[in-house]
């Protein structure tokens, strides 16, 4: 699967980075295997500075990972998803969580990067703003759950 994209989460680098986290076997799994088949991974400005209240940006993997400003593209389209969520917020049952300031962000660069298919993440919160707007528009890049093995991902047979 050459040419694809992978937008990387602050939670995927949380569970990367953690050899204690209970999903970091999972994490590092998803790691190898997009490396080893080619795709580009990514990783927003927004999830350094996420990742950085607790971590060090020397502990991100930079070597392998292409860094993405959010830029003025990026920023509109944010607007128009965090319309759509404000719309309907009152469908989504979140905990104490604010809706613009970094999924709708994240999503919004996903969308507007074209080369990006994939956004990795663990973030059970996350992926239920995704699954609002999903309903309320088409969007281009579809959720990776690191929670779930990269075998049941991408359909592979695990034959270690």
């Amino acid at each position: 699967m050459n040419n694809k994209a992978i937008l990387l989460d602050t939670s995927f680098f949380i569970r990367l980075l953690n050899e204690n986290d209970k999903l970091h076997q999972n994490a590092l799994d998803y790691y190898k295997y997009l490396l080893e088949n080619e795709y580009t991974l990514k990783c927003s400005t927004i999830s350094i500075s996420e990742y950085c209240v607790r971590g060090k940006i020397d502990e991100i993997p930079l070597k392998d990972i292409q860094i993405i400003p959010f830029n003025i593209n990026h920023a509109q389209k944010a607007g128009e998803f965090a319309k759509i969520i404000f719309e309907n917020k009152g469908t989504l049952e979140l905990e104490k969580r604010n809706i613009i300031p970094n999924d709708t962000n994240l999503f919004s660069q996903a969308e507007e990067e074209k080369d990006i298919s994939f956004f990795a993440t663990s973030d059970e919160e996350c992926l239920k703003i995704y699954s609002l707007l999903e309903k309320h528009t088409t969007l281009s890049f579809k959720i990776i759950n690191i929670r779930r093995s990269f075998n049941e991902e991408f359909g592979l047979l695990d034959l270690k």
